[in-house]
Protein backbone atom coordinates (compact mmCIF):
# COMPACT_ATOMS: atom_id res chain seq x y z
CA UNK A 1 0.00 0.00 0.00
CA UNK A 2 0.98 2.86 -1.15
CA UNK A 3 0.92 6.20 1.26
CA UNK A 4 2.18 10.24 0.75
CA UNK A 5 4.98 10.64 2.72
CA UNK A 6 2.88 13.60 4.82
CA UNK A 7 0.21 11.37 5.68
CA UNK A 8 0.63 8.66 8.91
CA UNK A 9 -1.31 6.00 8.42
CA UNK A 10 -4.78 5.95 10.49
CA UNK A 11 -6.98 3.19 12.37
CA UNK A 12 -8.95 3.20 9.34
CA UNK A 13 -6.17 2.62 7.04
CA UNK A 14 -5.00 -0.48 9.16
CA UNK A 15 -8.30 -1.67 9.00
CA UNK A 16 -9.02 -1.17 5.17
CA UNK A 17 -5.66 -2.99 4.51
CA UNK A 18 -6.47 -5.43 6.86
CA UNK A 19 -9.61 -6.38 5.52
CA UNK A 20 -11.27 -5.96 9.03
CA UNK A 21 -13.64 -2.93 10.70
CA UNK A 22 -11.91 -0.37 13.03
CA UNK A 23 -13.24 -1.83 15.86
CA UNK A 24 -10.99 -4.97 15.48
CA UNK A 25 -7.99 -3.27 15.22
CA UNK A 26 -8.38 -1.49 18.16
CA UNK A 27 -9.55 -4.50 20.03
CA UNK A 28 -5.84 -5.85 18.80
CA UNK A 29 -4.02 -2.48 19.96
CA UNK A 30 -6.02 -3.53 23.28
CA UNK A 31 -4.89 -7.15 23.47
CA UNK A 32 -9.20 -7.92 23.91
CA UNK A 33 -9.51 -11.33 24.36
CA UNK A 34 -12.38 -11.09 21.37
CA UNK A 35 -10.07 -11.25 18.65
CA UNK A 36 -8.81 -14.52 17.71
CA UNK A 37 -5.30 -15.49 17.48
CA UNK A 38 -5.27 -15.69 13.09
CA UNK A 39 -6.65 -12.05 12.76
CA UNK A 40 -4.63 -10.86 15.72
CA UNK A 41 -1.38 -11.87 13.93
CA UNK A 42 -2.75 -10.46 10.75
CA UNK A 43 -3.56 -7.09 11.93
CA UNK A 44 -0.24 -6.62 13.90
CA UNK A 45 1.66 -7.68 10.48
CA UNK A 46 -0.05 -4.74 8.63
CA UNK A 47 0.38 -2.62 11.58
CA UNK A 48 3.91 -3.28 11.56
CA UNK A 49 4.38 -2.76 7.66
CA UNK A 50 2.05 0.59 7.93
CA UNK A 51 4.51 1.70 10.68
CA UNK A 52 0.77 2.51 12.06
CA UNK A 53 1.90 4.36 15.88
CA UNK A 54 -1.74 4.91 17.91
CA UNK A 55 -2.64 8.13 19.33
CA UNK A 56 -3.06 8.77 23.21
CA UNK A 57 -6.31 7.86 22.97
CA UNK A 58 -6.21 5.09 20.96
CA UNK A 59 -3.58 3.76 23.93
CA UNK A 60 -6.18 4.17 26.20
CA UNK A 61 -8.73 2.66 25.24
CA UNK A 62 -8.46 -0.35 27.34
CA UNK A 63 -7.56 1.06 30.18
CA UNK A 64 -8.75 4.52 31.24
CA UNK A 65 -11.45 4.70 29.15
CA UNK A 66 -13.67 2.42 30.06
CA UNK A 67 -13.72 3.55 33.74
CA UNK A 68 -16.08 6.00 32.48
CA UNK A 69 -18.46 7.59 29.97
CA UNK A 70 -18.95 11.29 28.63
CA UNK A 71 -22.47 12.80 27.36
CA UNK A 72 -21.86 14.94 24.59
CA UNK A 73 -25.50 17.34 24.51
CA UNK A 74 -26.60 20.19 23.81
CA UNK A 75 -29.31 20.73 25.50
CA UNK A 76 -29.56 19.40 29.53
CA UNK A 77 -33.16 20.83 30.03
CA UNK A 78 -35.39 19.84 27.23
CA UNK A 79 -38.16 16.73 27.82
CA UNK A 80 -36.30 14.50 25.46
CA UNK A 81 -32.75 15.41 25.71
CA UNK A 82 -32.58 15.40 29.74
CA UNK A 83 -34.52 12.08 29.85
CA UNK A 84 -32.12 10.65 27.82
CA UNK A 85 -29.46 11.71 29.66
CA UNK A 86 -31.47 10.64 33.13
CA UNK A 87 -31.26 7.08 31.33
CA UNK A 88 -27.45 7.29 30.67
CA UNK A 89 -26.52 8.02 34.06
CA UNK A 90 -28.94 5.59 35.50
CA UNK A 91 -27.75 2.77 33.44
CA UNK A 92 -24.20 4.03 34.02
CA UNK A 93 -24.82 3.90 37.83
CA UNK A 94 -25.32 0.21 37.39
CA UNK A 95 -22.72 -0.55 35.62
CA UNK A 96 -20.23 1.45 37.97
CA UNK A 97 -19.06 3.80 35.54
CA UNK A 98 -18.54 7.83 36.13
CA UNK A 99 -20.31 9.91 33.74
CA UNK A 100 -19.38 13.66 32.90
CA UNK A 101 -21.30 16.04 30.35
CA UNK A 102 -20.35 18.27 27.89
CA UNK A 103 -22.61 20.66 26.49
CA UNK A 104 -21.99 21.95 22.94
CA UNK A 105 -23.04 25.40 22.32
CA UNK A 106 -24.07 24.74 18.92
CA UNK A 107 -23.20 23.45 15.63
CA UNK A 108 -20.52 26.18 15.20
CA UNK A 109 -17.35 24.76 13.63
CA UNK A 110 -15.41 26.69 16.80
CA UNK A 111 -17.45 24.94 19.08
CA UNK A 112 -17.69 21.30 17.26
CA UNK A 113 -13.93 21.44 17.31
CA UNK A 114 -13.53 22.65 21.37
CA UNK A 115 -16.32 19.55 22.19
CA UNK A 116 -14.26 17.07 19.63
CA UNK A 117 -11.13 17.85 21.63
CA UNK A 118 -12.29 17.49 24.81
CA UNK A 119 -13.86 14.07 24.19
CA UNK A 120 -10.64 12.62 22.67
CA UNK A 121 -8.78 12.43 25.54
CA UNK A 122 -8.77 9.85 27.00
CA UNK A 123 -9.94 10.94 30.67
CA UNK A 124 -13.23 11.20 28.84
CA UNK A 125 -14.24 7.52 28.71
CA UNK A 126 -16.17 6.18 26.00
CA UNK A 127 -18.47 8.24 24.72
CA UNK A 128 -22.63 8.73 23.70
CA UNK A 129 -23.42 11.47 21.80
CA UNK A 130 -27.02 13.15 21.93
CA UNK A 131 -27.40 13.82 17.91
CA UNK A 132 -30.97 15.14 17.97
CA UNK A 133 -29.61 17.98 16.61
CA UNK A 134 -27.04 19.41 14.03
CA UNK A 135 -24.66 20.53 17.37
CA UNK A 136 -24.81 16.66 18.31
CA UNK A 137 -24.47 15.54 14.66
CA UNK A 138 -21.17 17.41 13.65
CA UNK A 139 -19.40 16.18 17.25
CA UNK A 140 -20.66 12.74 15.85
CA UNK A 141 -19.81 13.04 12.29
CA UNK A 142 -16.20 15.02 13.64
CA UNK A 143 -14.98 12.77 16.22
CA UNK A 144 -11.95 10.44 15.50
CA UNK A 145 -12.36 7.00 14.49
CA UNK A 146 -10.54 5.56 17.52
CA UNK A 147 -12.64 7.25 19.99
CA UNK A 148 -15.72 4.41 20.91
CA UNK A 149 -19.10 6.18 20.57
CA UNK A 150 -22.75 5.33 20.55
CA UNK A 151 -24.99 7.61 19.83
CA UNK A 152 -28.54 8.55 20.53
CA UNK A 153 -30.56 9.88 17.00
CA UNK A 154 -33.64 10.12 15.54
CA UNK A 155 -35.29 7.35 13.80
CA UNK A 156 -33.02 6.46 10.67
CA UNK A 157 -29.94 7.23 12.37
CA UNK A 158 -27.01 9.37 10.17
CA UNK A 159 -26.82 7.50 7.44
CA UNK A 160 -23.15 8.87 6.61
CA UNK A 161 -21.69 8.27 9.94
CA UNK A 162 -20.43 4.16 10.80
CA UNK A 163 -20.96 4.62 14.31
CA UNK A 164 -23.57 2.27 16.58
CA UNK A 165 -27.01 4.91 17.30
CA UNK A 166 -30.27 3.87 18.60
CA UNK A 167 -33.62 5.53 18.79
CA UNK A 168 -37.40 5.46 19.17
CA UNK A 169 -38.73 5.19 15.87
CA UNK A 170 -40.80 7.90 15.62
CA UNK A 171 -41.46 8.37 12.42
CA UNK A 172 -44.18 5.80 12.51
CA UNK A 173 -45.61 7.47 15.52
CA UNK A 174 -46.14 10.46 13.98
CA UNK A 175 -47.83 8.66 10.93
CA UNK A 176 -50.15 6.80 13.36
CA UNK A 177 -50.81 10.21 15.15
CA UNK A 178 -51.34 12.10 12.19
CA UNK A 179 -54.12 8.64 11.20
CA UNK A 180 -55.85 9.18 14.27
CA UNK A 181 -56.85 12.72 13.86
CA UNK A 182 -57.64 11.49 10.22
CA UNK A 183 -59.63 9.37 11.15
CA UNK A 184 -61.54 11.47 13.24
CA UNK A 185 -62.90 13.21 10.15
CA UNK A 186 -60.47 16.01 10.00
CA UNK A 187 -59.95 17.01 6.14
CA UNK A 188 -56.23 17.02 6.35
CA UNK A 189 -53.84 17.72 10.01
CA UNK A 190 -51.34 20.74 9.99
CA UNK A 191 -47.57 20.69 11.88
CA UNK A 192 -45.97 22.89 14.03
CA UNK A 193 -42.46 21.15 13.59
CA UNK A 194 -39.24 21.64 16.08
CA UNK A 195 -35.65 21.87 14.89
CA UNK A 196 -33.92 18.62 13.29
CA UNK A 197 -30.57 17.65 12.29
CA UNK A 198 -31.97 16.92 8.70
CA UNK A 199 -34.35 19.90 8.09
CA UNK A 200 -36.69 17.15 7.41
CA UNK A 201 -37.24 15.16 10.95
CA UNK A 202 -38.66 11.69 11.23
CA UNK A 203 -41.98 13.12 13.08
CA UNK A 204 -42.39 15.42 9.79
CA UNK A 205 -41.48 12.86 7.56
CA UNK A 206 -43.94 10.27 9.25
CA UNK A 207 -46.81 13.21 9.39
CA UNK A 208 -46.08 14.09 5.57
CA UNK A 209 -46.08 10.24 4.56
CA UNK A 210 -49.62 9.00 6.53
CA UNK A 211 -50.97 12.54 4.65
CA UNK A 212 -49.96 11.92 1.50
CA UNK A 213 -51.07 7.70 1.99
CA UNK A 214 -54.20 9.19 2.75
CA UNK A 215 -54.65 11.29 -0.35
CA UNK A 216 -55.40 14.60 1.42
CA UNK A 217 -53.92 17.54 1.56
CA UNK A 218 -50.29 18.10 2.83
CA UNK A 219 -50.25 21.69 4.13
CA UNK A 220 -47.00 23.52 4.45
CA UNK A 221 -44.63 23.04 7.61
CA UNK A 222 -45.44 25.57 10.18
CA UNK A 223 -41.57 25.80 11.90
CA UNK A 224 -41.05 26.72 15.52
CA UNK A 225 -37.49 26.56 17.49
CA UNK A 226 -36.88 25.04 20.63
CA UNK A 227 -38.45 27.87 22.57
CA UNK A 228 -42.29 28.14 23.30
CA UNK A 229 -42.64 31.65 21.93
CA UNK A 230 -41.97 30.77 18.54
CA UNK A 231 -44.48 28.12 18.93
CA UNK A 232 -47.20 30.70 20.13
CA UNK A 233 -46.67 32.47 17.11
CA UNK A 234 -47.22 29.59 15.09
CA UNK A 235 -50.03 29.00 17.05
CA UNK A 236 -51.05 32.57 16.30
CA UNK A 237 -50.68 31.56 12.61
CA UNK A 238 -53.14 28.47 12.42
CA UNK A 239 -55.46 30.07 14.97
CA UNK A 240 -56.12 32.76 12.21
CA UNK A 241 -56.82 30.44 9.66
CA UNK A 242 -60.36 28.97 10.23
CA UNK A 243 -59.80 25.27 8.26
CA UNK A 244 -57.48 24.73 10.61
CA UNK A 245 -59.46 21.81 12.50
CA UNK A 246 -56.11 19.45 12.92
CA UNK A 247 -52.51 20.01 14.98
CA UNK A 248 -49.69 17.57 14.32
CA UNK A 249 -47.28 19.39 17.24
CA UNK A 250 -43.87 18.97 17.43
CA UNK A 251 -43.18 17.99 20.99
CA UNK A 252 -45.69 19.10 24.51
CA UNK A 253 -43.94 22.32 25.16
CA UNK A 254 -44.94 23.14 21.49
CA UNK A 255 -48.45 21.69 22.09
CA UNK A 256 -48.67 23.41 25.44
CA UNK A 257 -47.78 27.10 23.27
CA UNK A 258 -50.18 26.46 20.47
CA UNK A 259 -52.81 25.64 22.78
CA UNK A 260 -52.37 28.91 24.53
CA UNK A 261 -52.80 30.78 21.36
CA UNK A 262 -55.76 29.32 20.32
CA UNK A 263 -57.64 30.08 23.48
CA UNK A 264 -56.89 33.79 23.11
CA UNK A 265 -58.01 33.44 19.38
CA UNK A 266 -61.09 32.24 20.85
CA UNK A 267 -61.05 28.62 19.58
CA UNK A 268 -61.42 25.69 21.58
CA UNK A 269 -59.83 22.82 22.16
CA UNK A 270 -60.77 20.30 20.73
CA UNK A 271 -63.99 21.47 19.99
CA UNK A 272 -62.82 23.95 16.58
CA UNK A 273 -59.08 22.21 17.19
CA UNK A 274 -58.23 18.47 17.72
CA UNK A 275 -54.28 19.35 19.05
CA UNK A 276 -51.42 16.01 19.17
CA UNK A 277 -48.37 16.43 20.86
CA UNK A 278 -45.18 14.09 21.06
CA UNK A 279 -43.15 12.98 24.03
CA UNK A 280 -46.16 12.69 27.02
CA UNK A 281 -43.96 14.89 29.46
CA UNK A 282 -45.03 14.39 32.93
CA UNK A 283 -47.54 17.19 33.47
CA UNK A 284 -49.40 16.31 29.87
CA UNK A 285 -52.45 14.14 31.49
CA UNK A 286 -52.78 17.01 33.73
CA UNK A 287 -53.41 19.40 30.90
CA UNK A 288 -57.21 21.02 30.31
CA UNK A 289 -57.72 19.37 28.06
CA UNK A 290 -55.51 16.37 28.94
CA UNK A 291 -53.13 16.04 26.44
CA UNK A 292 -53.46 13.38 23.36
CA UNK A 293 -49.48 12.60 22.48
CA UNK A 294 -47.09 10.73 21.57
CA UNK A 295 -45.19 8.78 24.40
CA UNK A 296 -41.43 8.27 23.79
CA UNK A 297 -39.40 6.51 26.09
CA UNK A 298 -36.39 8.31 26.22
CA UNK A 299 -35.32 6.78 29.51
CA UNK A 300 -35.26 3.33 27.72
CA UNK A 301 -32.88 5.33 25.06
CA UNK A 302 -30.45 6.08 26.76
CA UNK A 303 -30.15 3.10 29.12
CA UNK A 304 -29.50 1.24 25.80
CA UNK A 305 -27.21 3.92 24.70
CA UNK A 306 -25.04 3.29 27.59
CA UNK A 307 -25.28 -0.58 27.65
CA UNK A 308 -24.04 -1.10 24.18
CA UNK A 309 -21.25 1.80 24.59
CA UNK A 310 -20.43 -0.69 27.70
CA UNK A 311 -20.38 -3.73 25.71
CA UNK A 312 -18.10 -2.04 23.45
CA UNK A 313 -15.55 -0.92 25.72
CA UNK A 314 -15.11 -4.91 26.92
CA UNK A 315 -14.44 -5.64 23.71
CA UNK A 316 -17.78 -7.43 22.94
CA UNK A 317 -20.61 -5.39 20.77
CA UNK A 318 -23.78 -6.46 21.17
CA UNK A 319 -26.28 -6.82 18.21
CA UNK A 320 -29.21 -4.39 18.09
CA UNK A 321 -31.00 -3.31 20.38
CA UNK A 322 -35.03 -3.27 20.20
CA UNK A 323 -36.74 -0.97 21.85
CA UNK A 324 -40.45 -0.90 22.61
CA UNK A 325 -42.27 1.26 19.85
CA UNK A 326 -43.81 4.74 21.28
CA UNK A 327 -47.58 4.79 21.77
CA UNK A 328 -49.96 6.90 21.40
CA UNK A 329 -52.10 8.33 24.50
CA UNK A 330 -55.08 9.37 23.32
CA UNK A 331 -56.43 12.03 25.73
CA UNK A 332 -58.96 15.31 25.47
CA UNK A 333 -57.53 17.01 22.92
CA UNK A 334 -58.75 14.92 19.88
CA UNK A 335 -62.41 15.11 19.00
CA UNK A 336 -64.23 14.64 15.82
CA UNK A 337 -64.48 18.13 13.66
CA UNK A 338 -67.73 20.09 14.30
CA UNK A 339 -70.43 19.96 11.84
CA UNK A 340 -70.43 22.72 9.68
Amino acid sequence: MTRRSSAAPSIRDVAAAAGVSYQTVSRVLNDSPYVNAGTRQHVLEVIERLGYRPNRAARALGSGRSNAATVVISDTTLYGYASTLRGIEEAARLKGLAVGVRVVESDRPADVRQAVEYVSDPNAGGIVVVAFDAAGAGVLRALPAEVPVVAATEAGGLGDVPRTMIFLDERQAAADATRHLLDLGHRTVHHVAIPSETGTSARQAGWRGALEAARVPVPPVVPAGWDVRSAYLAGRELAADPRVTAILCGNDDTAMAVRRALHEAGRDVPGDVSIVGFDDVPGAAYWTPALTTVRMDFVALGRACLAALAADLAGNPQPAVELAPPALVIRESTAPPRAR
